[in-house]
């Protein structure tokens, strides 16, 4: 004799406040299961509109901008000139205006309408003369060792390493003071500001031909 049974309602064991914690939330995320609405910025939200959407649209000015804004800045620069007869050092900064430049000493909240419209590109200009270095001294290797080492110290007083980001290093010219301020660079002396220098650029003229050359001068 087959027994019979009676079915049972399943009853759950959560309660109704759980329950409704439980339940799926509605997705909000692109190409999600939500319910699809229009943009509020009016932008296109379909891929439809952007396959019909002209391509004047995608393709602009802004499609070509480096998402690493701190890749577009340009690099400060430090200019060495190396003569026979004496050694220079300049320190350009991309062109900035005055009120932005705090080695300039113009504040943007003191300044007049035509100081805050100066543009500054160079920072610091120094040879070996403004060291105490006269005549044929001005040339020679200690002078532009020191040179470098005087105007490393400068730039640390005056707080301009924050600014640099990186620097490039141009050099030009054949004299003694070519490889003083190499050394000086790479010794103790330019330990502050190795980490920032990201290329060393030769800009020595080489003339090819053009006018004759003067005269050697004969001593003795």
């Amino acid at each position: 004799m087959a027994s019979t049974f009676a079915l049972r309602s399943f009853a759950s064991s959560v309660c109704q406040s759980c329950r409704l914690r439980l339940k799926p939330s509605t997705f909000q995320r692109p190409f999600s299961t939500s319910v699809g609405r229009k943009a509020e910025d009016g932008s296109l939200n379909q891929i439809t509109d952007i396959l019909n959407s002209p391509t004047s649209l995608l393709y602009n000015d802004r499609a070509s901008e480096n998402l690493d804004a701190r890749l577009d800045q340009k690099s400060h620069r430090l200019h060495v000139l190396t003569t026979k007869h004496n050694t220079h050092l300049t320190l350009v900064q991309p062109p900035k205006s005055a009120a932005q430049t705090p080695s300039s000493g113009i504040s943007s909240i003191n300044a007049s309408a035509a100081e805050q419209k100066k543009m500054v590109d160079v920072l610091l200009s120094l040879s070996a003369g403004n060291i105490g270095f006269r005549k044929a001294g001005r040339g020679s290797y200690d002078a532009a060792y020191q040179l470098t080492a005087f105007t490393l110290k400068t730039m640390k007083e005056k707080g301009m390493l924050r600014d640099i980001q990186g620097l490039e290093v141009v050099i030009r010219g054949f004299g003694a003071g070519r490889e003083a301020v190499t050394k000086a660079l790479l010794g103790a002396e330019g330990r502050i500001i190795r980490k920032k220098i990201t290329a060393v650029v030769d800009a020595t003229r080489l003339k090819i031909g053009g006018t004759r050359s003067p005269r050697p001068r004969r001593l003795g």
